[in-house]
C-alpha cells in the first residue's frame, strides 16, 4: 500500500513541478488567474487526501507513515508555489484589465528578484 500520490518518488515530484510550470505559463499567456487557482485547489485536495490517509492508517505501518508524512510536506511546498503563482497571475490579470489589484502584497518579493 502506498500513498494516493507518492511524492517520495522523484518522478512524481518532477511531474508535479512540470505541471505547475505549464499551468503558470498557460495562466501567464491567457492572463487568467482562474487557471492557476485550479492548480492550487488541486493541491489542497491532494493534501486533504494525504491527511485522511495518514489518520486512517494503522500504526503498525511505520514505513508508509513516513512516506505519507513526506508527501504532506511536499504538498505544502506545492501549495506555497501554486499560491505565489496565483498571486502573480492575478497581478498580470489586473494589469491587463487596468483595474487595481486587491493589494500589492508581492511588491516586496518582486523587488528582490
Amino acid at each position: 500500500m502506498e500513498p494516493i500520490i507518492n511524492f517520495t518518488n522523484p518522478f512524481s515530484v518532477l511531474i508535479a513541478t512540470v505541471v505547475i510550470i505549464l499551468v503558470l505559463l498557460l495562466g501567464k499567456e491567457t492572463k487568467n488567474s482562474i487557471i492557476s487557482l485550479t492548480m492550487l485547489g488541486a493541491f489542497i485536495i491532494i493534501i486533504v487526501g494525504h491527511t485522511i490517509e495518514y489518520n486512517m492508517l494503522a500504526k503498525e505501518l511505520i514505513q508508509i507513515q513516513s512516506q505519507i508524512a513526506f508527501s504532506i510536506a511536499m504538498d505544502f511546498i506545492f501549495i506555497f508555489l501554486s499560491f505565489l503563482g496565483y498571486l502573480w497571475i492575478a497581478e498580470l490579470e489586473a494589469k491587463k484589465k487596468k483595474v487595481k489589484n486587491i493589494d500589492n502584497s508581492l511588491n516586496w518579493l518582486w523587488s528582490k528578484v
